[in-house]
């Protein structure tokens, strides 16, 4: 089987699929695409402009699927060890819900409210929007800091007693908020940034978040 992840590195969706990727230690290359504007032909593999697309060059076309939450659906079925959506039917259930929270309300937030103004600005030569980014850490993120920490209570991970595609969606948008320069006040959430700090430690996030990093830093220094 021949993969091939098309997206950006910094994508907090792309590096949920590859976080997976690495958990279960499946080969692939990435293939950096920039969206902005996304060329014709990744239009006709990606309907809604979106990184990333996975596709399978052992699969007869089309052999491309859309679609972080889909990708990782895929690679679970094709490589179920280590397993990552729970067996509980239950918390399956409640794994695709924090999934779809961190994919919508927390990507929203992180990605319009912070990332962008911040990380995205910087990378692509523009100037820095930093009320917007302290507006949105004020007044939007304390809520989704709140819920997640009343979620997680006095576990180690997010949805039972195992890391699984909760943990790895959820922790990929705290990457985008770091690369920002925002953190999890642990006064206010010590249990959050404990876990934030846990999760990111593992060797698939850590691997990650230096080869991104390496890349802000450049920006900086330039």
């Amino acid at each position: 089987m021949a993969l091939i992840i098309y997206g950006m590195g910094p994508s907090p969706f792309v590096r949920k699929v590859r976080v997976v990727m690495a958990e279960k230690g499946v080969d692939y290359t990435l293939e950096n695409v920039n969206i902005f504007p996304a060329p014709d032909w990744f239009m006709e593999i990606s309907p809604l402009k979106r990184i990333p697309v996975l596709r399978d060059t052992d699969k007869p076309e089309p052999n491309t699927i859309p679609d972080s939450s889909a990708i990782c659906l895929y690679l679970e079925q094709t490589h179920p060890e280590p397993q990552l959506y729970p067996q509980d039917g239950f918390e399956r259930g409640r794994a695709a819900w924090l999934e779809e929270y961190a994919d919508t309300e927390m990507a929203g937030n992180i990605g319009l409210g912070v990332f962008r103004p911040i990380a995205l600005s910087a990378l692509m030569g523009k100037e820095q929007d930093t009320e917007t980014a302290n507006k949105t850490m004020t007044e939007k993120m304390p809520r989704i800091f709140d819920y997640l920490s009343d979620v997680l209570g006095d576990r180690d991970y997010m949805v039972g007693s195992a890391f699984s595609i909760a943990d790895i969606a959820v922790a990929t948008q705290f990457v985008n908020l770091q690369h920002a320069g925002f953190k999890v006040d642990a006064a206010k959430w010590p249990a959050l940034a404990d876990y934030v700090a846990r999760i990111h430690a593992r060797p698939s996030f850590t691997a990650l978040i230096d080869e991104e990093a390496a890349l802000f830093a450049k920006t900086r220094a330039a």
